[in-house]
C-alpha cells in the first residue's frame, strides 16, 4: 500500500445498492472510494489497478467467495486494511477470515457507523483482526480455532517454560504424541510455531 494522506478504498459486493450505501458512508467519512466491484473476477483486476488503501469485501461472490481475494492481497501487501463484510456469524467464516489475512469481520446487519469503525481500526493496523456486530458480543461464537480438549491444553503448556519432553510429562502423554498435537495446533491456527501459536492464542482469550 502507498501511504497517502486521504485513503483510498475500493468496495467488492455484488448488491447495487449495498455497494451504493458504503460508498456513501466513506465519502460521508472523508476517505474516497476509489472504484467498485461485483465479483471475483472484477475484484482482482480492480485492485491491481488502483492499489487502494482499503478494501471491503463481502464473503460471498457470484464467482467465488470474498476470502479467496483476501488471500490474493495479501500474497502482495501486508498493509493493506481488508474488511470482510457477511451475513454469517459462523465461527468457521470467522476462522477462514482471520486466517486468510483480513483485519476486521463485519456482519452486514451492523450499522454502517461499526463498517466505517472497523475500517478506520483496519487502516491504522491492517494486521490487527477485530470483529464487530453479532460476531462479536455472541459469546457462543468465540474462536477456538476447531481446537479439541486435548489440543486446548496442550496449547496452554506450550505457553509455558519448558521443552517438549518436559511439558508432554506434566500433561501424562509421550514427547511425540505432544509434538502431533502441537502440529495440528499450529496448522488449525494458521501459525509456524510454538511463539505464534501462544500470540495468537492470547488474542483471542484461549489462554
Amino acid at each position: 500500500m502507498i501511504e497517502r494522506e486521504i485513503p483510498r478504498i475500493l468496495i467488492v459486493d455484488d448488491h447495487p445498492s449495498v455497494r451504493s450505501g458504503i460508498r456513501r458512508a466513506i465519502e460521508d467519512a472523508q476517505m474516497i472510494c476509489c472504484g467498485e466491484a461485483a465479483s471475483r473476477e472484477e475484484a482482482l483486476a480492480q485492485i491491481a489497478l488502483r492499489n487502494p488503501d482499503g478494501v471491503i469485501i463481502d464473503l460471498k461472490l457470484p464467482d467465488g467467495s470474498g476470502i479467496e481475494i483476501i488471500k490474493w492481497i495479501r500474497k502482495h501487501s501486508e498493509t493493506t486494511a481488508i474488511v470482510m463484510l457477511t451475513m454469517s456469524d459462523e465461527q468457521s467464516h470467522l476462522i477462514a477470515a482471520i486466517n486468510s489475512g483480513a483485519s476486521a469481520f463485519v456482519n452486514k446487519s451492523s450499522p454502517l457507523t461499526e463498517v466505517i469503525a472497523s475500517l478506520r481500526s483496519a487502516l491504522a493496523q491492517p494486521s490487527n483482526f477485530t470483529a464487530s456486530g453479532k460476531a462479536l458480543s455472541n459469546s457462543k461464537t468465540k474462536i477456538t480455532f476447531d481446537l479439541t480438549a486435548r489440543e486446548i491444553s496442550v496449547l496452554k503448556a506450550l505457553s509455558l517454560n519448558g521443552g517438549n519432553k518436559e511439558l508432554a510429562s506434566s500433561l501424562f502423554i509421550s514427547e511425540a504424541t505432544f509434538k502431533t498435537h502441537a502440529a495440528s495446533i499450529y496448522r488449525k491456527m494458521n501459525v509456524s510455531g510454538r511463539m505464534g501459536a501462544v500470540s495468537k492464542a492470547r488474542e483471542f482469550n484461549l489462554l
